[in-house]
């Protein structure tokens, strides 16, 4: 039998063992918590975006699975405050005003964008029509500066990745920051970064020709 002394001494060593047990268990629980949250939180998205984040064209919702978890959080902030989407030519944006409101806390906005980032990301189906992805190659080199030769982004610029996106979601974006619909808000940094660089593209066809680059990529 072991005496006194002995059992304290193996219940001190096993404490540190114990404790270090519990804290992993707390933990792991308070992910698994958050992982739910951001599941049950998104499906006010899916009717848009549906549950796969593949997007719905329909609804003029983009693919958002591929997208970093960084990138969506700032996109979340954005519409929450209204630096982005209060345009009134903005016809998406302005839907997901009020669909950013749900969102109470950026804890909130965190297990969304979490769940969001951890799905798989899959092609979608081309539909635009007339781009010269050869013409676009050239017109793309100032564009991988921010996101990458190979379209994949870079959060250490707030560059988001291009891959697997709508085409006809991309030409929308870059006209909206050409005419001013989309990043001039004084708030919005990024999207400022981004105005000049669409001016590089003369008109449409332009636009047309670096989206089919882009497509490429994401084969």
């Amino acid at each position: 039998m072991k005496s006194s002394r002995s059992l304290a001494e193996s219940v001190s060593l096993k404490s540190p063992i114990c404790v270090l047990s519990l804290i992993v268990a707390v933990l792991s629980g308070s992910l698994v918590r958050a992982d739910t949250r951001g599941e049950q939180l998104y499906r006010n998205c899916t009717i848009c975006h549906n549950p796969d984040a593949q997007g719905i064209p329909l609804q003029k919702a983009p693919a958002l699975s591929g997208l970093s978890e960084k990138y969506i959080l700032e996109q979340l902030k954005k519409y929450k405050s209204g630096i982005r989407g209060k345009h009134p030519d903005d016809v998406a944006g302005l839907r997901m005003l009020p669909m950013a409101q749900t969102l109470a806390s950026e804890e909130d906005m965190k297990a969304v964008a979490s769940h969001i980032a951890e799905l798989p990301s899959t092609s979608v189906e081309s539909s635009l029509e007339g781009g010269n992805a050869t013409n676009g190659q050239a017109l793309y080199a100032v564009c991988q500066a921010c996101h990458g030769p190979d379209g994949k982004g870079n959060d250490l610029l707030n560059a988001p990745s291009l891959l697997n996106q709508y085409d006809w979601y991309q030409l929308t974006q870059l006209k909206n920051f050409k005419s001013g619909i989309r990043g001039t808000n004084p708030q919005d940094i990024t999207g400022a970064q981004m105005r000049p660089m669409s001016m590089i593209l003369a008109d449409e066809q332009a636009m047309k020709d670096v989206i089919a680059y882009i497509q490429t990529l994401s084969k």
